[in-house]
């Protein structure tokens, strides 16, 4: 029997109120929880993008970064973020580190569900190359950040709006 798995439900400045269902929270009304997203390279500086999976309640088969998740009651951040990487990519990760600690959105999928995430994001370098799991990932692909820019640039509705808006704070971090 498998255990539930369970987000931490989070308050307007990010302290934690209470626990829910995954498998419940996303819905129409999505609490704000605790999430988390990371960009993997490889050693020849690439970034990982994954298509999502077909089968996905919410973006279903667009483009995103390597891999989101959401830490469990109690979990370290970066033992979450080793957990979704095996889970989700079948891959071993190394060199974890902050990249926007402080990324927050609220997105509304064509279906109507509501994604509501208070979303720091991490950079991870890859110890190997992925072997996603079919439920999470369509495809995956190792790009260049030019060649991932222009893409989103030229075509942000074939990407999660999440990557979307990750990538303008980003471009405005270096800018700054």
């Amino acid at each position: 029997m498998s255990v539930e798995e369970l987000v931490v439900l989070v308050d307007e400045m990010g302290a934690p109120v209470g626990t829910a269902p995954k498998s419940g929270v996303h819905t129409t009304e999505t609490p704000l929880h605790f999430a988390f997203s990371c960009h993997v390279t490889n050693a020849a500086g690439e970034i990982l993008v994954t298509r999502r999976a077909l089968t996905k309640a919410t973006w279903p088969g667009v483009w995103t970064n390597s891999f989101c998740g959401h830490p469990a009651p109690d979990e370290a951040i970066e033992d979450a973020i080793h957990r979704r990487a095996r889970q989700e990519l079948g891959m071993e990760i190394t060199t974890i580190h902050s990249v926007l600690p402080d990324f927050r959105y609220r997105a509304v999928d064509a279906s109507g569900i509501v994604e509501n995430e208070i979303c720091p994001v991490f950079g991870a370098l890859a110890v190997t190359d992925p072997n996603p799991s079919p439920d999470e990932v369509a495809e995956w692909r190792w790009v260049s950040p030019d060649s991932l820019r222009a893409a989103i640039e030229g075509a942000p509705f074939a990407f999660s709006p999440w990557l979307v808006w990750q990538h303008e704070q980003l471009v405005e971090s270096k800018l700054s």
